[in-house]
């Protein structure tokens, strides 16, 4: 499983749904998706976007969480 921890690097920026939609160029829809870990995948270039905007690394956003620990979640 795939954890997307969007929303804590958004609050750690302190940046709303509404203001990266607009920096990143995608609808808030498609961001909620994200956001709330409903999303299949994702492209490389929004990553890179989100990446830039919210100045981190994939990796601040994306976990991978093995499938002996998603029990314990």
């Amino acid at each position: 499983m795939i954890r997307i921890n969007l929303d804590v690097m958004m609050a750690k920026r302190k940046m709303s749904l509404t203001e990266l939609a607009e920096k990143v160029g995608i609808t808030m829809a498609n961001l909620s998706i994200l956001k709330t870990e409903k999303a299949r995948a994702i492209r490389f270039s929004t990553l890179e976007a989100i990446c830039k905007y919210l100045d981190c690394q994939p990796g601040d956003i994306l976990e991978y969480i093995p499938d002996a620990k998603r029990n314990e979640i």
